[in-house]
């Protein structure tokens, strides 16, 4: 065990020495910009957009997309409580101690990972050809596993899963073993060990599940 903060520990805490709770605004802020402008890009999409949305045919839709913007900040307090709770027993079965609330902090800004794609979507689609479904900007997720497959000879129930799988989802368990080594004082190897077995394997856990009950 590591009694004293590493240099990498003390580098991620000097680096981390801010508000949380403005950072926690500002992501909720991005991630509804972001989602907003790709939600209208892939409504304009659609044959006949002008039409439609000038006969109303799309309130569904928007109807949809406001509840889900409000929904967001409440979706993120709950996958951070959800994912520092799952890091936490996971700690706790090793025998290992690590604060929650900074465990929580950190799935906190390690969230930020996540802007990235959904950003470099919006801006792949940012003036789409005509030749673009609002499917393909929809599924579109870039640098996964489902960005390298014929999405026509995949079961739509291995859709999800394939998007999931992703260089930003290796990224971020990069970011929570760094955090849990940083809170924990375990080192990098026994920290390693706690998130494979821990977040790593509920994330796989939840996509076999998805799989398995998808109709």
């Amino acid at each position: 065990m590591s009694q004293t903060p590493s240099p990498i520990s003390q580098r991620i805490e000097a680096n981390l020495d801010f508000d949380k709770r403005l950072f926690f605004l500002i992501l909720v802020i991005l991630f509804l910009l972001v989602r907003y402008v790709t939600n209208d890009l892939i409504l304009q999409s659609i044959p006949g957009y002008d039409k439609l949305e000038s006969e109303g045919s799309f309130m569904v839709f928007h109807i949809f997309n406001a509840l889900n913007y409000v929904w967001t900040p409440f979706a993120l307090l709950w996958k951070f409580t959800a994912t520092a709770f799952v890091i936490w027993l996971g700690a706790f079965a090793f025998g290992y101690k690590a604060p929650f609330v900074r465990l929580w902090q950190f799935v906190l800004v390690a969230e930020f990972i996540f802007i990235i794609p959904e950003l470099i979507k919006m801006l792949v689609y940012i003036k789409p050809s005509d030749s673009v479904t609002f499917q393909e900007i929809r599924d579109y997720y870039p640098l996964s596993l489902f960005s390298m497959v014929n999405p026509e000879s995949v079961a739509p129930k291995y859709h999800y899963p394939l998007r999931a799988i992703n260089l930003f989802e290796l990224i971020y368990v990069v970011f929570l073993i760094f955090g849990f080594h940083t809170v924990s004082r375990r080192t990098i190897a026994e920290s390693t060990f706690v998130i494979l077995f821990s977040y790593v394997l509920m994330f796989l856990l939840w996509l076999l599940f998805y799989i398995l009950v998808y109709k």
